[in-house]
């Protein structure tokens, strides 16, 4: 109960980076989820914005909000993205992709000016490698890839669904989990990954987060490359 306090603090915190007129990149997750929410309460009461969503069930959230949806293929500038993250360092590099969105995250991402992250005190770590790096890869490579990844010192496993089938990203791809441990030289292994034949994204998210609110109990603070602010 309050970790979910905690998410639904840095999610309601992250609304006022959101403003009139602009075009908002609508994360996934759990705490993602209570920024559409709340978003929505915004919109109802007259906010104008128009939402891109990171995944499928984002949308389908965010329509059943009536908030406005747009594409990438019309505004291919975003002016702000919310999301969460599995992790973050004091670098503000990120693990993302524990809701299997990392592929259309990570491109809503480059693509938006300002890239918010909301987490609660859980996702604060030292040295990112607690949470398994997800990778996202073909099928057709995923035998290879999951070799190649084993052989950097991971133990590799495909993600399942709850029928206990392979899940499938909505790209129709697959995830493989990749427990490393402590991952020392995280933008080393992000170029490592993205060389790799097969592989079509990874959760190591390096130089993309502008800001993150992290809630620990009723505080929330904003933490900045060049420093930490109170909220």
């Amino acid at each position: 109960m309050a970790n979910d306090q905690e998410k639904e603090a840095a999610a309601r915190a992250s609304l006022r980076f959101v403003k009139h007129g602009r075009v908002v990149g609508l994360g996934t997750g759990s705490t993602a989820k209570y920024f559409i929410q709340l978003l929505g309460e915004q919109v109802k009461n007259g906010l104008r914005i128009r939402g891109i969503p990171t995944s499928d069930r984002s949308g389908e959230l965010a329509a059943s909000l009536g908030i406005p949806l747009t594409t990438l293929d019309e505004c291919p500038e975003i002016d702000v993205t919310v999301d969460g993250a599995d992790e973050f360092d004091p670098q503000l590099r990120l693990i993302k992709g524990g809701g299997g969105a990392l592929l259309r995250e990570k491109i809503v991402a480059s693509a938006t000016r300002q890239l918010v992250i909301v987490a609660d005190a859980t996702k604060r770590v030292p040295v990112l490698g607690r949470f398994p790096l997800p990778v996202e890869v073909i099928k057709f490579a995923q035998a290879v890839v999951q070799k190649k990844i084993a052989a950097l010192g991971a133990e590799v496993k495909l993600r399942q669904a709850t029928d206990g089938k392979p899940y499938l990203t909505d790209e129709n791809n697959h995830i493989l989990d990749c427990h490393f441990g402590q991952i020392p030289d995280a933008d080393g292994l992000a170029r490592q990954l993205s060389d790799m034949p097969g592989v079509v994204e990874h959760g190591l998210f390096i130089g993309m987060a502008s800001v993150v609110l992290v809630a620990n109990g009723s505080e929330v603070v904003e933490l900045r490359r060049q420093g930490v602010v109170k909220s």
